[in-house]
């Protein structure tokens, strides 16, 4: 059982039974109501974000030396070759552990955005109903100008697009705690993501963990 990793799961209604097979301490947030006794649970607002956020911000002076963050099921999303095992899971995080490395995003793939999120698949016919935000743009331009007071590129890479990753305590402490607290809020005023603000956090997460000290602010309000 490895002690410097950490394993923090976003749960709706997946089967999580998977995370016992790993060789660290996890913590499952649980946002459909049956998450067993040990889950911890939150409303079901903000997608995986707000799951994140309330992690970060509750526990920012105790982070695990790597901390992984999961959606319920991620393994469609890990190995370009079909469905991972925990085994394939293992594997990454334990390399990405002993190498340490600061930001790792876990989905085999990665895509570029533009400032309202583009190219996504946020407009089409067999998508509407999924997503409150089904027909809108992302914001991805506006929400990196509010958390960093700085002008967002034309175009940025997102090499974690699914939501899974992995990012040291050192790194994430390399921002304040109010930053989180200041992105925490960002999602909860968008609740039930109807601008698609949680989608825009998708395409930030290396961003927020880039170790980039000098877009940190004095005051988050």
């Amino acid at each position: 059982m490895r002690d410097d990793i950490r394993v923090i799961i976003a749960r709706y209604r997946e089967d999580v039974s998977w995370a016992d097979a790993l060789g660290c301490d996890y913590v499952v947030y649980d946002k459909g109501g049956q998450g067993g006794p040990d889950a911890r649970p939150l409303p079901n607002i903000g997608r995986e974000a707000h799951t994140y956020f309330t992690h970060i911000v509750n526990e920012y002076d105790t982070l695990a030396p790597l901390n992984v963050f999961l959606q319920g099921d991620p393994f469609d999303h890990i190995d370009d070759r079909g469905r991972a095992t925990v085994e394939d899971l293992w594997e990454q995080l334990e390399d990405v552990a002993d190498r340490r490395v600061p930001f790792k995003g876990l989905a085999w793939f990665k895509l570029k955005s533009d400032r309202l999120g583009r190219p996504h698949d946020l407009r089409k016919p067999e998508n509407e109903g999924r997503w409150a935000g089904w027909g809108r743009d992302i914001p991805v331009g506006e929400v990196f100008e509010r958390i960093f007071d700085a002008p967002m590129p034309r175009e940025i890479l997102c090499r974690a697009p699914t939501g899974n990753f992995c990012v040291t305590g050192e790194r994430i402490r390399t921002r304040p705690k109010a930053f989180y607290a200041f992105c925490l809020g960002l999602i909860e005023a968008d609740p039930h993501d109807e601008r698609n603000t949680g989608h825009a956090f998708e395409r930030l997460w290396q961003h927020i963990f880039n170790g980039n000290t000098a877009w940190n602010r004095d005051r988050y309000e």
